[in-house]
């Protein structure tokens, strides 16, 4: 199952350690969002423990959206930037 985390963190540090730790494993795909391919339980469960470490609830949040296979293939962007869409989003034009 993927995993997005999306963030919003006050403090610049703190920031830069919370990326630090999901650049190992995903790719950023916009300031504060972050695809992670398909994580086991337990790896997932890890991830939030070290990224809930990292920030204070009282100013900053986090927030992880499971993504199921099917779900993911549906995933759509528009725009530069890189992502975890597979292949190329076919367009007709109508005129």
């Amino acid at each position: 199952m993927r995993t997005i985390v999306a963030f919003d963190i006050s403090n610049d540090r703190v920031r830069a350690r919370v990326v630090k730790a999901l650049l190992g494993r995903g790719q950023r795909v916009q300031k504060s969002v972050f695809e992670l391919p398909d994580l086991r339980r337990a790896a997932y469960v890890r991830l939030r423990s070290e990224l809930e470490g990292l920030v204070d609830p009282n100013t900053d949040s986090l927030r992880y959206y499971r993504v199921c296979a099917s779900c993911a293939d549906r995933i759509e962007c528009y725009g530069v930037g890189p992502g975890l869409v597979r292949g190329q989003l076919a367009f007709e034009v109508i005129d």
